[in-house]
Protein backbone atom coordinates (compact mmCIF):
# COMPACT_ATOMS: atom_id res chain seq x y z
CA UNK A 1 0.00 0.00 0.00
CA UNK A 2 1.36 3.48 -0.87
CA UNK A 3 2.08 5.38 1.77
CA UNK A 4 -0.22 8.83 2.25
CA UNK A 5 0.74 12.01 2.84
CA UNK A 6 -1.37 15.17 4.61
CA UNK A 7 -1.87 16.35 1.58
CA UNK A 8 -3.28 13.53 -0.47
CA UNK A 9 -6.63 13.99 1.18
CA UNK A 10 -7.87 17.68 1.85
CA UNK A 11 -9.51 17.95 5.48
CA UNK A 12 -13.18 17.23 5.66
CA UNK A 13 -15.72 16.56 8.60
CA UNK A 14 -14.66 13.11 9.25
CA UNK A 15 -11.15 13.71 8.63
CA UNK A 16 -8.51 12.64 12.19
CA UNK A 17 -8.31 15.99 13.50
CA UNK A 18 -4.46 15.19 13.63
CA UNK A 19 -4.32 15.17 9.53
CA UNK A 20 -5.81 18.16 9.74
CA UNK A 21 -3.07 19.98 11.70
CA UNK A 22 -0.60 17.85 9.84
CA UNK A 23 -2.39 19.77 6.61
CA UNK A 24 -2.07 23.08 7.93
CA UNK A 25 1.25 22.65 9.31
CA UNK A 26 2.52 20.81 5.97
CA UNK A 27 1.33 24.13 4.02
CA UNK A 28 3.21 26.36 6.29
CA UNK A 29 6.40 24.59 5.53
CA UNK A 30 5.62 24.35 1.74
CA UNK A 31 4.36 28.37 1.06
CA UNK A 32 7.60 29.09 3.67
CA UNK A 33 5.91 30.45 6.52
CA UNK A 34 7.92 28.03 8.43
CA UNK A 35 11.56 28.51 6.90
CA UNK A 36 13.61 25.16 5.71
CA UNK A 37 15.76 24.40 9.04
CA UNK A 38 13.61 26.76 10.99
CA UNK A 39 12.64 25.10 14.28
CA UNK A 40 9.12 24.45 15.08
CA UNK A 41 6.75 26.09 18.20
CA UNK A 42 7.20 23.36 21.09
CA UNK A 43 4.05 21.16 21.02
CA UNK A 44 2.40 23.33 24.07
CA UNK A 45 2.09 26.37 21.94
CA UNK A 46 0.89 23.87 19.08
CA UNK A 47 -1.67 22.87 20.87
CA UNK A 48 -2.70 25.98 22.22
CA UNK A 49 -2.32 27.80 18.54
CA UNK A 50 -4.79 24.74 17.53
CA UNK A 51 -7.36 24.10 20.53
CA UNK A 52 -6.16 20.38 20.81
CA UNK A 53 -4.50 17.66 23.23
CA UNK A 54 -0.78 17.56 22.93
CA UNK A 55 -1.22 14.04 21.83
CA UNK A 56 -3.05 15.27 19.31
CA UNK A 57 -0.04 17.35 18.23
CA UNK A 58 2.32 14.73 18.88
CA UNK A 59 0.35 12.19 16.17
CA UNK A 60 0.47 15.25 13.20
CA UNK A 61 4.19 16.04 13.38
CA UNK A 62 4.94 12.09 13.83
CA UNK A 63 3.36 12.01 10.25
CA UNK A 64 5.15 14.57 9.19
CA UNK A 65 8.29 13.09 10.34
CA UNK A 66 7.09 9.69 8.56
CA UNK A 67 7.35 11.63 5.30
CA UNK A 68 10.41 12.99 5.85
CA UNK A 69 9.23 16.92 6.11
CA UNK A 70 10.63 17.08 9.72
CA UNK A 71 13.06 16.29 11.78
CA UNK A 72 13.38 16.06 15.48
CA UNK A 73 16.64 16.36 17.34
CA UNK A 74 16.84 17.11 21.31
CA UNK A 75 16.00 20.96 20.65
CA UNK A 76 12.56 19.98 19.35
CA UNK A 77 11.14 19.85 15.85
CA UNK A 78 12.55 21.29 12.81
CA UNK A 79 11.30 21.91 8.70
CA UNK A 80 13.59 19.27 6.80
CA UNK A 81 11.91 20.31 2.93
CA UNK A 82 14.84 21.29 0.46
CA UNK A 83 16.04 24.88 -0.30
CA UNK A 84 17.21 28.28 1.49
CA UNK A 85 15.60 29.77 3.56
CA UNK A 86 13.02 32.64 2.36
CA UNK A 87 14.70 34.92 4.91
CA UNK A 88 18.29 34.94 6.18
CA UNK A 89 19.41 36.67 9.48
CA UNK A 90 21.51 38.73 6.96
CA UNK A 91 18.74 40.55 4.90
CA UNK A 92 16.91 41.26 8.71
CA UNK A 93 18.44 43.57 10.82
CA UNK A 94 18.08 44.47 14.04
CA UNK A 95 17.39 47.39 14.49
CA UNK A 96 16.46 48.65 10.60
CA UNK A 97 18.74 51.02 9.80
CA UNK A 98 21.33 49.75 12.40
CA UNK A 99 24.66 50.36 11.04
CA UNK A 100 28.21 49.78 12.47
CA UNK A 101 30.17 52.22 14.02
CA UNK A 102 33.51 53.30 11.63
CA UNK A 103 36.30 56.01 12.47
CA UNK A 104 34.07 59.28 12.91
CA UNK A 105 30.88 58.07 13.99
CA UNK A 106 29.38 57.14 17.22
CA UNK A 107 26.52 54.19 17.65
CA UNK A 108 25.02 53.71 21.11
CA UNK A 109 21.92 52.00 22.22
CA UNK A 110 20.35 51.36 25.24
CA UNK A 111 17.13 49.98 26.87
CA UNK A 112 14.31 51.62 29.43
CA UNK A 113 11.13 49.87 30.78
CA UNK A 114 8.97 52.84 30.70
CA UNK A 115 5.06 53.36 28.62
CA UNK A 116 5.90 53.37 24.48
CA UNK A 117 4.67 56.05 22.43
CA UNK A 118 0.62 55.49 21.92
CA UNK A 119 1.20 54.64 18.31
CA UNK A 120 3.41 51.75 19.26
CA UNK A 121 1.08 50.52 21.83
CA UNK A 122 -1.79 50.07 20.00
CA UNK A 123 0.33 48.23 17.26
CA UNK A 124 1.61 45.70 19.75
CA UNK A 125 -1.51 45.41 21.60
CA UNK A 126 -0.93 47.24 24.79
CA UNK A 127 -3.01 49.24 27.31
CA UNK A 128 -2.43 52.75 27.68
CA UNK A 129 0.60 53.95 30.30
CA UNK A 130 1.70 49.77 30.32
CA UNK A 131 5.61 49.79 30.41
CA UNK A 132 7.57 47.42 28.28
CA UNK A 133 10.95 47.22 26.82
CA UNK A 134 12.30 49.92 25.19
CA UNK A 135 15.60 50.16 22.96
CA UNK A 136 16.83 53.24 21.34
CA UNK A 137 19.77 53.28 19.02
CA UNK A 138 21.48 56.63 17.34
CA UNK A 139 24.42 56.64 14.94
CA UNK A 140 26.13 60.30 14.14
CA UNK A 141 29.20 61.50 12.92
CA UNK A 142 31.53 62.46 15.58
CA UNK A 143 30.45 66.14 14.81
CA UNK A 144 27.03 65.40 16.44
CA UNK A 145 25.36 65.78 13.71
CA UNK A 146 22.39 62.57 14.05
CA UNK A 147 22.82 60.60 10.66
CA UNK A 148 19.79 57.84 12.10
CA UNK A 149 17.95 57.25 15.57
CA UNK A 150 15.20 54.39 15.77
CA UNK A 151 13.02 53.56 18.64
CA UNK A 152 11.71 50.49 19.43
CA UNK A 153 9.00 48.94 21.40
CA UNK A 154 8.55 45.17 22.25
CA UNK A 155 5.27 43.55 22.84
CA UNK A 156 4.28 40.84 25.76
CA UNK A 157 4.37 37.88 23.53
CA UNK A 158 8.05 38.77 22.63
CA UNK A 159 9.17 39.66 26.65
CA UNK A 160 7.45 36.60 27.52
CA UNK A 161 8.39 33.75 25.15
CA UNK A 162 12.22 35.28 24.21
CA UNK A 163 13.76 34.56 27.52
CA UNK A 164 16.80 36.94 26.52
CA UNK A 165 14.88 40.25 25.56
CA UNK A 166 12.86 39.33 29.36
CA UNK A 167 16.42 39.15 30.77
CA UNK A 168 17.03 43.28 30.28
CA UNK A 169 13.97 44.55 32.24
CA UNK A 170 15.51 44.53 35.06
CA UNK A 171 18.93 46.47 34.02
CA UNK A 172 16.53 48.89 31.43
CA UNK A 173 17.75 51.89 33.05
CA UNK A 174 18.74 53.84 29.88
CA UNK A 175 22.04 54.08 31.35
CA UNK A 176 23.83 50.94 30.29
CA UNK A 177 24.81 50.19 26.43
CA UNK A 178 22.50 47.90 25.43
CA UNK A 179 23.05 46.11 21.97
CA UNK A 180 20.40 44.01 20.64
CA UNK A 181 21.82 42.93 17.27
CA UNK A 182 20.97 39.12 17.95
CA UNK A 183 17.29 40.30 18.81
CA UNK A 184 16.14 38.48 15.49
CA UNK A 185 18.12 35.12 16.14
CA UNK A 186 16.55 34.87 19.81
CA UNK A 187 13.59 34.95 18.26
CA UNK A 188 13.69 32.49 15.51
CA UNK A 189 15.25 30.31 18.16
CA UNK A 190 12.02 30.70 20.56
CA UNK A 191 10.76 29.12 17.72
CA UNK A 192 9.02 32.06 16.27
CA UNK A 193 8.72 33.07 12.30
CA UNK A 194 9.41 36.11 11.54
CA UNK A 195 7.40 38.36 9.37
CA UNK A 196 7.82 42.03 8.62
CA UNK A 197 5.99 45.39 6.92
CA UNK A 198 8.59 48.54 6.59
CA UNK A 199 6.91 51.72 5.81
CA UNK A 200 8.72 54.36 4.03
CA UNK A 201 7.24 58.06 4.32
CA UNK A 202 8.98 61.45 4.21
CA UNK A 203 8.47 63.70 7.17
CA UNK A 204 7.08 67.10 6.28
CA UNK A 205 9.29 70.08 6.23
CA UNK A 206 12.68 68.19 6.69
CA UNK A 207 14.87 66.18 4.77
CA UNK A 208 14.17 63.00 6.58
CA UNK A 209 12.79 60.10 5.93
CA UNK A 210 11.14 57.67 8.47
CA UNK A 211 11.12 53.54 8.04
CA UNK A 212 8.33 52.16 10.56
CA UNK A 213 9.31 48.27 10.66
CA UNK A 214 6.48 46.24 12.66
CA UNK A 215 7.08 42.52 13.31
CA UNK A 216 4.92 39.51 14.38
CA UNK A 217 4.77 35.68 13.97
CA UNK A 218 3.76 32.67 12.76
CA UNK A 219 0.42 33.73 14.41
CA UNK A 220 0.01 37.25 13.20
CA UNK A 221 0.85 38.20 16.83
CA UNK A 222 2.93 41.60 17.45
CA UNK A 223 6.28 41.18 18.59
CA UNK A 224 8.07 44.95 17.74
CA UNK A 225 7.51 47.81 16.03
CA UNK A 226 10.65 50.46 14.95
CA UNK A 227 10.71 53.52 14.12
CA UNK A 228 13.76 55.27 12.26
CA UNK A 229 14.78 58.46 11.29
CA UNK A 230 17.40 59.63 8.75
CA UNK A 231 18.29 62.26 7.26
CA UNK A 232 18.73 61.81 3.64
CA UNK A 233 20.98 64.87 3.19
CA UNK A 234 23.54 62.85 4.66
CA UNK A 235 22.70 59.30 4.46
CA UNK A 236 21.39 56.48 2.46
CA UNK A 237 19.12 53.40 3.51
CA UNK A 238 19.88 50.25 2.05
CA UNK A 239 17.32 47.47 1.41
CA UNK A 240 18.92 43.79 1.00
CA UNK A 241 16.56 41.10 -0.11
CA UNK A 242 17.33 37.18 -0.24
CA UNK A 243 15.08 35.87 -3.18
CA UNK A 244 14.45 31.83 -2.65
CA UNK A 245 15.98 29.85 -5.97
CA UNK A 246 13.68 27.87 -8.46
CA UNK A 247 12.97 24.88 -7.63
CA UNK A 248 13.81 21.65 -9.71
Amino acid sequence: MARTTPHDHPPTGGEPLYRRIATELLGALRDGTIPPGERLPGERRLAGHFGVSRETVRQALELLRRDGLVATDRRGSHATLPGAPVETPASLAFPVGARAATPGTVARATVTWEPPPPDHAEALGLTPGRPTLIHRYRYATADGRGLRTAVTSFSAVALAEVEELGRYRDRADGTAAAQLRRAYDWMRRAGLTLHHRDAITRLASTPSVRVTRRVHDQYARPLEITDLVVDARQDALIYEFTLPGRSG
